[in-house]
């Protein structure tokens, strides 16, 4: 009877541990305003999300320039693109990036508000004010940045069959919290109550090590089979915005992978672990 309770204990846990560590990444690294926003300034390091940001930036500029000059006076985009590329390489950059990335994050997670659009966009004008190069290229031209510079994140019209929505995710940041809390609240109570139904500790101890190494083995798969979807969904952009789409969803993939590989480390610990105080109970018996 003992045993049947430790197995079925252990499939308990087994199944909480591979909802547990997917779900906990989510609401720290996506659902989370801070985490998300950790992620994106982290992400701005990287060579190729800069160089998509700053031939974004190059195009707006461009397109600001050419609005005032009436198309008259030719425009150097070479120059526009190398203080674009400043800009994006410098200390700066990063921390705008962060502060763009939490304003459509914003928008998808947070509570629907008539006056934010139907459509999901970003704000690039603090990127174009804050950088003195730019600022000042374009001030030759006699260029003034807008207020607002949007720029839409998919090409999908708002009102379109499968296309973002205001606060689409917003009942992940309501319930996120909570199942993440619960999951490894879950899994804990269930290896607890594993160790306790087994009858050799070492034993329950080497199985729950499995779990975990069945859990992160499980996710590495998860997460080939779901980058079909995620190629999908990024189908939505298009150009320089989806450059930067691929470089965060890069970056989320290496985040995942990092868990994936801690949960592995804690299984093949808790295996050896196991297999320890089963030769030690051996000795003593």
């Amino acid at each position: 009877m003992r045993f049947l309770a430790a197995v079925l204990f252990w499939l308990a846990t087994t199944l909480a541990l591979a909802v547990a560590v997917p779900v906990v990444w989510a609401q720290r690294n996506v659902v989370d305003a801070d985490g998300y926003a950790a992620l994106a300034q982290k992400a701005a390091d990287d060579p190729a999300l800069q160089a998509a940001m700053a031939a974004e930036l190059t195009s707006r500029a461009m397109t600001l320039i050419a609005e005032r000059s009436g198309q008259r006076s030719p425009v150097d985009s070479s120059v526009v693109h190398e203080a674009a590329i400043a800009f994006t390489t410098s200390p700066s950059f990063p921390p705008l990036f962060a502060h763009v990335g939490r304003a459509a994050h914003s928008w998808l997670f947070s509570e629907p508000r008539p006056h934010n659009g139907e459509q999901w966009v970003v704000d690039l004008a603090p990127m174009l004010k804050d950088d003195s190069s730019l600022q000042q290229l374009l001030s030759s031209y006699n260029v003034k940045v807008p207020a607002t510079l949007t720029v839409p994140l998919t090409v999908s019209a708002p009102l379109a069959e499968g296309s973002m929505r205001q606060g689409q995710l917003r009942r992940l940041a309501v319930w996120g919290p909570w199942v993440s809390v619960g999951a490894v609240a879950v899994s804990g109570v269930c290896a607890l109550a594993t160790l306790v139904a087994a009858r050799r500790r070492g034993k329950a101890l080497a199985s729950l090590g499995v779990s975990a190494l069945l859990v992160g083995a499980a996710g590495w798969a998860g997460i080939e089979i779901a980058g079909r979807y995620v190629n999908d969904a990024l189908n939505r952009t298009t150009g320089d915005i989806r450059r930067v789409a691929d470089v965060m969803v890069s970056h989320a993939e290496d985040s995942m992978h990092l868990w994936l590989n801690v949960t592995l480390v804690g299984g093949v610990a808790l295996v050896v672990l196991g297999v320890s105080v089963a030769m030690l109970g051996s000795l003593f018996t």
